[in-house]
């Protein structure tokens, strides 16, 4: 994976509340609020190498120290300030959720982070079901549909500690009117700006057949590409880069698994 060493920060918006994104609420005491995070059940290390999640336990460490190298980029890109990260495949099937999710499970190995995933793949979602989230409540559709609803209602312990999940919540068709909205973006500027040591990732749908993924970077610091390993041609990898802003695009990944 290729780091980028330059970086255009996005501007800030006001910090939400659970009444909704533009009222104003203190920053919270990252290590207290850290320590009192519900957790829900968490799975033993078997279980979770069964659903394909990295753990800082892992008998086989190749793979969480692939996520751990990225991750070490990636912080150093940001000069030590919280960021968001869009995750997005060159095309579908190259397994950029498989990313997304075990790279907000690498950032919160450090006991001092935490991670929130956004499930953005709102045509195929795919998190929720993986890091076994109920999604009684709804997620980020539902949230962004009705003003009167809180963010918390729809933010959801995982399998995995520290690592929270907005999925993505009732079914629409035109969902990039969704993504340029202004709740939107100030919902996730919120959800940076209350916590010092919370990483955000966007999990977004792939780039070829879809806008959404451009649409979603406007949200992001940084932008990482998923092709997939011997399924993705140059040219097809770098048509997709040429979608985004080069300072924000922070890399590729070959993956191969799905």
């Amino acid at each position: 994976m290729n780091m980028r060493d330059d970086h255009t920060g996005e501007g800030q918006l006001p910090v939400g509340s659970n009444n909704g994104p533009g009222d104003q609420l203190p920053r919270k005491s990252d290590s207290q609020s850290i320590a009192l995070m519900e957790e829900t059940r968490a799975l033993v290390p078997s279980q979770l190498e069964q659903r394909r999640l990295i753990h800082a336990e892992q008998s086989s460490r190749s793979q969480a120290d692939v996520f751990r190298e990225i991750r070490t980029r990636l912080l150093e890109l940001a000069n030590d300030q919280n960021f968001i990260t869009l995750v997005v495949a060159v095309s579908p099937g190259c397994g950029a959720s498989f990313v997304a999710r075990n790279l907000a499970a690498a950032f919160a190995f450090d006991q001092s982070k935490t991670s929130l995933l956004i499930d953005c793949n709102l045509r195929y979602p795919e998190q929720h079901r993986v890091l076994g989230v109920d999604t009684d409540n709804g997620g980020l559709i539902d949230f962004l549909d009705h003003p009167s609803r809180g963010i918390q209602s729809v933010i959801y312990p995982t399998v995995l500690r520290h690592v929270r999940l907005i999925p993505a919540g009732t079914a629409r068709e035109n969902v990039g009117e969704y993504f340029s909205s202004f709740r939107m973006r100030a919902m996730v500027d919120s959800l940076r700006s209350r916590y010092n040591d919370r990483y955000i990732f966007l999990d977004g749908p792939a780039v070829k057949g879809s806008p959404d993924a451009r649409i979603l970077a406007e949200l992001a610091d940084f932008v990482v590409l998923v092709a997939g390993y011997g399924k993705d041609t140059p040219a097809a990898i770098m048509q997709a880069a040429s979608r985004f802003d080069r300072s924000k695009l922070a890399g590729v990944i070959f993956n191969q698994a799905p």
